[in-house]
C-alpha cells in the first residue's frame, strides 16, 4: 500500500493534517505527530529518508535536483546527518501540497499525477508541482487553488 493509498479509504487516514504530511514524508515513528512536533521535526533537519520518502509519492525526478541537490542529498546520507532546515521545509512545502491533492481526488493516483503535472491556466500556465517546488508562496497558491475548486469554484 502506498502512501496515496490511504487518501482513498478516509478512515485510515490520520485526521490531522501534520500527521498526513508526516506520513507523505516518511515520518512514520510511534510518536503522534501535531502541529507542532511537525514544526519541530521540519526546524531540526529532516532525515534524508524524507526526501526518498516523497520521491516514492511523486518520483524522485521531483525531489532530486528540483528540491535538494543530489550532492546535498549524498552528503547528508554518508554523513548520516539531517538535511538544513532550508531544504526540510521545501520537502514540508511540496508534501503540503501533496496532501491536499491527494485528499481533493481520494486517492485517485493517476488524477492527482495527472492534476501535479498538467499546467494551469490560474497558474500562470505552471504545473502545480513546479509551482509548490518554486516556495512556500507558489505551495500556498496551489493550495488555495485546491481549497477553491473543492468549494465549488470554477478553476
Amino acid at each position: 500500500m502506498t502512501a496515496l493509498d490511504l487518501y482513498a479509504q478516509p478512515e485510515a487516514l490520520p485526521a490531522s493534517d501534520a500527521a498526513r504530511i508526516g506520513r507523505l514524508l516518511g515520518l512514520n515513528d510511534d510518536t503522534p505527530l501535531d502541529d507542532v512536533a511537525l514544526a519541530e521535526r521540519v526546524s531540526q533537519g529532516l532525515k534524508p529518508t524524507s526526501a526518498a520518502a516523497l520521491g516514492q509519492v511523486i518520483g524522485m525526478p521531483h525531489v532530486v535536483g528540483k528540491l535538494i541537490p543530489e550532492a546535498t542529498l549524498r552528503r547528508a546520507r554518508t554523513s548520516r546527518k539531517p538535511l538544513s532546515r532550508e531544504m526540510s521545509e521545501r520537502l514540508y512545502e511540496v508534501g503540503r501540497v501533496v496532501d491536499a491533492v491527494s485528499r481533493a481526488y481520494h486517492g485517485d493516483t493517476a488524477a492527482i499525477v495527472r492534476f501535479l503535472n498538467r499546467p494551469h491556466q490560474l497558474l500562470g500556465g505552471r504545473t502545480p508541482l513546479a509551482m509548490a517546488q518554486s516556495s512556500s508562496a507558489g505551495a500556498d497558491a496551489v493550495i488555495n487553488l485546491v481549497r477553491r475548486a473543492d468549494a465549488g469554484f470554477a478553476v
